[in-house]
């Protein structure tokens, strides 16, 4: 019997790789003669830095940034040298979880702190950047990185503008940087949703209010950043409002569309590109995958998506390990079985803080 063990992390409680191992010392002691190998996934968003070292062999690299409110913090990303190529995290230095719940508002935060680990990384010589974005405490834009690497946002009276949610509607003009130091610099940027710049579904509708922002605040980051994509039109002559994931960690996609000209690409396929994940599921007898909070989302570019897709495609079974699960018809179908840690546990607080006191349990219900 060969099983593949393929989630991602199960975000505040139990990184992808130790996840892996948990579940496969569950199942060898089930199974001894199993055939069992552990894929550690992510999406771009927290602890793709952690994956992208697991794979790549990659060099830790610490510089100081700042966090999303502007205070001094040491960032550390992923170099290969070998390729001249960094791996960017940018929830390490503007990320959701770098402020207490009481901190949060996406008027006040800002992308900034990415921007000066794009900077750090250039200036080592890295001449590929790819950047994962995903748990982000932002919804500027990507103005706050494009601050950082030489643009100016300016106002009606030509005066420079904190590069802010909040200022995004009265940003009059763009100024371009002095240096062309990011001309010869190839961005690719990993991201974990779909969703466009604005509207009903786009940054600010559905991402916003777990950044901390207000209904009014939502609407007017709704706003800002259809504002900031007709200065997109007249200063760079292209929208990207529709552009898939353009609305990714605060609509820093679309920023990365246009101030980087990057190339947007789900970061989960990135990494199963990497490793050949499919031809092992393709000869697997079925897939344990999981995150966190399977919900209708789970299948816009995350990683039980993309693991599910796959397997379906190989007729292979999927079941998922999660921490809690919210039903859809949009991924039902995918999924032959999903299992709580929540529904063994007293609380679902219980499972979060204490995942490998359940995960026994999940896979011998797996099983």
């Amino acid at each position: 019997m060969k099983i593949i063990i393929a989630p991602d992390k199960f975000k505040g409680s139990i990184d992808s790789i130790s996840l892996c191992n948990a579940i496969r010392k569950e199942i060898v002691s089930l199974y001894p003669e199993a055939e069992v190998l552990e894929f550690p996934l992510a999406d771009g968003g927290d602890g793709f830095s952690q994956i992208i070292q697991h794979y790549f062999g990659t060099a830790s690299v610490a510089t100081q940034t700042t966090d999303p409110l502007g205070r001094a913090i040491v960032a550390k990303y992923q170099y290969a040298a070998a390729s001249n190529t960094a791996f960017i995290e940018m929830a390490s230095a503007s990320g959701l979880a770098l402020l207490s719940s009481e901190e949060r508002n996406p008027y006040k935060t800002s992308t900034y702190g990415t921007g000066l680990l794009i900077r750090d990384a250039i200036r080592r010589g890295a001449t590929h950047i790819l950047l994962g974005i995903g748990g982000s405490a932002t919804t500027d834009g990507g103005i706050g990185m494009a601050d950082a690497l030489g643009y100016m946002f300016l106002d009606e009276q030509g005066d420079p503008l904190e590069p802010c949610g909040e200022n995004l509607s009265l940003i009059h003009e763009i100024v371009f940087p002095e240096s062309d130091f990011l001309e010869n610099i190839q961005f690719t940027i990993a991201c974990d949703v779909k969703n466009p710049l604005c509207g009903p579904t786009g940054a600010a509708f559905v991402y916003g209010p777990q950044k901390g922002a207000t209904p009014e605040q939502v609407v007017k980051l709704d706003e800002g950043l259809a504002h900031l994509d007709t200065l997109f039109m007249k200063f760079f002559t292209r929208s990207v409002a529709d552009v898939p994931g353009a609305g990714a960690a605060g609509g820093l996609g679309a920023g990365c569309e246009i101030f980087l000209g990057a190339r947007l690409l789900p970061g989960t396929q990135y990494i199963i590109d990497h490793i050949d994940l499919e031809t092992h599921i393709a000869s697997a007898d079925f897939i344990i995958t999981g995150e966190g909070m399977v919900d209708e989302q789970s299948v816009q570019g995350k990683v039980v998506g993309h693991v599910a897709s796959i397997a379906k495609k190989h007729q292979k079974p999927v079941h998922v390990i999660c921490g809690q699960h919210e039903k859809s018809d949009a991924h039902l179908f995918l999924l032959d079985k999903v299992v709580t840690l929540s529904s063994f546990a007293d609380s679902v607080e219980a499972s979060i803080n204490d995942p490998l006191r359940y995960i026994p349990s999940a896979v011998k219900n797996i099983l």
